[in-house]
């Protein structure tokens, strides 16, 4: 076993018994290097990585790479869900130097941490026009023992160029305007895949904060064309592969431009946003199937990926016995000795089974093996079959369900443990939001189990954000999208519950995250708080990526405090974040999607609506399902009870104050940036 035996990350802790003798990051490992003056080889991945799985077992597994390494290097093995920080400083440097970018992340750096060499995936030997590592490691030594002043020359220029952050730009406020929004959509048009739904080409990600911009886009303009690429887009998903039809729950993404073949593993953070934009789909267009395909969504996280305690877990392989896919992928003749043979016939065309298959798959084509997709609707099914709707539906329900359990006996996937603040809070909030959506407490109340967690387990003694929960233990202190992602998901929680220490929790630490990443001289956020970069420079980003920017979704939170609570100062701080991030919000619009969301709510029109009354008393429900009944993201609702129980709300919310019941009956008071109308005692008038 080498140093990563003890480690609280899977991801290291699946490296322990490589022949590589690997140090975790720290400073053991720097000194070390110094010490023996050898370079340092930065390896960088996450436990439900497949190719980091394949570089494993070709090379980190091979005597003869770890002698090379062992003999010439100080070998370090980041997680980069356990440091985001990390990640995204030497990916950058990835990019910077190769043009791209992924993982497992290969990084060879000086021992003061500057690197020179960088790339991905690198097999044992050359292949295919890819330099092998047998091939790499010797001469990176040789250059670092005979060519040093070169080598530490360009160690310096590279580091310098990753580390610095664009100064401030010639941005304009007036340029984030409904024209900007306007254009915007016309880039997504640009993109759309009309057949396919999605944008670009293969591979395909879900992207959810795309889809939640052009929702409120389409209801800013009524435009059709919009709603029309974020529904077909999330009906096309649900219907492919990448959709797990037995087990529920999203793969990361689709390999093919037709969602058929996924990349299988199952990431937290997915489910997360997909839940949010699925709900929030449900609510725009009243169609069922976004409002199922969310329950289902949060029936796999309820039912594999949470603890005993109620927090979510991290994530799920898509390797399972040394195999990517082989715990989801089936023959057709698996399932027809699954299924009766009258079920058998419903089934192989449902699920567009093939005698050779329909999994691309490049170790052993033709093997047979199949991805199950809705190859056919239901109604189709029930057409084809000649059975009515009804019976067609209750029969692929029980065929699912056998499939499921014949899975179960499988070898799984291996699971990642580890609970992490910010994938825990966009689960909360999609699960939060879902519940409105498809009218289920039980979810509000799951989110709110996973809320306490956090807030009870996940902070240090002064009520600090803490990372990472693993084995037991917390760990790092927490980055922006920590604060952000979970302040997101406690606003959802109360507008779900309106159980007002949610709201408090919220505006605690969305100015505890103020407090510890803004930049007071330029607007905006860093990633790290002060003193606690590993790097001269903090970065601050604005792009989204796999998750929306942590800077755009603190300065939507930020507006939304500010409407729910008064507190223009919040406002102003998201004024500023604007001001900084304006001019590459401008430049590249569709990479900035959840700015996007978060300028619509900022133009407005928005409204606040204040609903006093007695909790779960008739009127009062009355006035909230009213409130409800739309789909209006510009809207934020605040519940103040009637006597001393609304006194923590009036607290939270000073305007609200002197808002009361009308001859002791539920009230409504309509807002637009805090000025209010005289209250409603209709609650039909709110619709």
């Amino acid at each position: 076993m080498n140093r990563l035996a003890s480690a609280k990350s899977l991801y290291l802790r699946q490296h322990a018994r490589n022949p590589v003798d690997w140090h975790p990051w720290g400073e053991e490992a720097f000194a070390r290097a110094a010490s023996e003056d050898k370079p340092v080889f930065l390896s960088i991945g996450y436990s439900s990585c497949h190719w980091c799985h394949v570089m494993e077992r070709e090379s980190f597994e091979d005597a003869e790479v770890a002698a090379l390494l062992n003999a010439s290097y100080v070998a370090v093995k980041v997680d980069r869900e356990e440091r985001p920080d990390l990640d995204h400083h030497y990916m950058a440097v990835c990019q910077m130097m190769t043009g791209s970018g992924g993982w497992p992340l290969t990084v060879v750096l000086a021992p003061d941490k500057r690197p020179f060499f960088a790339g991905t995936y690198f097999p044992k030997t050359r292949r295919f026009g890819r330099a092998g590592l047998i091939d790499i490691l010797p001469r990176l030594s040789e250059a670092w023992r005979s060519r040093r002043d070169e080598v530490l020359r360009a160690a310096g220029e590279i580091s310098r160029a990753a580390s610095s952050e664009p100064g401030p730009e010639s941005g304009s406020l007036a340029e984030l305007d409904p024209g900007l929004l306007k254009v915007a959509v016309g880039h997504f048009a640009r993109a759309f895949d009309p057949k396919h739904g999605g944008f670009g080409e293969a591979p395909k990600f879900p992207s959810p904060h795309n889809l939640l911009f052009l929702f409120r886009a389409w209801k800013r303009t009524g435009d059709e064309r919009t709603l029309r690429m974020a529904e077909q887009t999330l009906v096309r998903m649900r219907r492919g592969g990448i959709f797990d039809h037995l087990g529920l729950g999203f793969h990361r993404y689709s390999t093919d431009a037709r969602w058929l073949v996924p990349h299988f593993e199952k990431m937290l953070y997915d489910q997360g946003m997909l839940l949010l934009a699925y709900a929030e789909a449900a609510r725009a267009t009243g169609n069922d199937l976004f409002r199922r395909t969310a329950r289902e969504i949060a029936a796999y996280v309820l039912r594999d990926m949470t603890s005993p305690e109620g927090a979510y877990y991290a994530a799920e392989d898509a390797d399972a016995e040394g195999e990517e896919g082989a715990f989801y992928l089936w023959m057709e003749d698996e399932v027809r000795r699954a299924l009766p043979p009258e079920d058998a016939e419903l089934a192989v065309p449902y699920f567009g089974l093939k005698k050779a298959g329909n999994f691309d798959d490049h170790e052993r084509p033709g093997s047979g093996r199949n991805v199950l997709y809705e190859a056919l609707s239901p109604e189709e099914i029930a057409v084809a079959a000649g059975i009515p709707e009804g019976d067609a539906a209750r029969r692929l329900a029980a065929i699912r369900a056998t499939l499921f359990r014949v899975r179960e006996g499988r070898a799984r996937p291996l699971k990642d443990t580890k609970i992490l603040a910010d994938w825990n809070g966009l689960v909360i909030a999609g699960l939060a939001k879902a519940a409105g959506a498809a009218d289920d407490p039980a979810l509000a109340a799951a989110a709110g189990r996973a809320a306490d967690f956090v807030l009870g387990r996940m902070r240090t003694a002064g009520g600090a954000l803490l990372h990472m929960f693993a084995e037991g233990e917390v760990a790092r202190p927490a980055f922006l999208d920590d604060y952000a992602f979970f302040v997101w998901g406690l606003i959802e929680l109360y507008e779900a519950t309106f159980e007002a220490d949610r709201l408090a929790a919220a505006l605690e630490l969305a100015r505890r995250a103020v407090d510890r990443f803004r930049d007071a001289k330029h607007g905006g956020f860093f990633f790290t708080a002060e003193g606690e970069s590993e790097f001269a420079e903090r970065r601050k980003e604005s792009y989204d990526g796999a998750n929306p920017s942590g800077n755009a979704v603190m300065t939507l939170d930020l507006l939304r405090l500010a409407r729910m609570t008064g507190d223009a100062e919040l406002e102003e701080i998201a004024r500023r974040a604007f001001e900084a991030f304006s001019a590459r919000i401008v430049r590249a619009p569709t990479a900035h999607a959840h700015w996007l969301s978060a300028v619509d709510f900022a133009l407005g029109p928005g409204r606040e609506i204040v609903i006093v009354g007695r909790p779960g008393a008739a009127d009062t429900n009355a006035f909230l399902d009213a409130a409800r009944s739309s789909y209006d993201p510009n809207t934020v609702i605040l519940l103040r009870p009637a006597g001393k129980a609304g006194a923590e709300i009036a607290r939270l919310a000073p305007f609200v104050k002197g808002m009361k019941p009308i001859d002791g009956r539920a009230a409504a008071y309509v807002c637009t940036n805090f000025s209010c109308l005289a209250p409603i005692t209709d609650s039909d008038k709110i619709r």
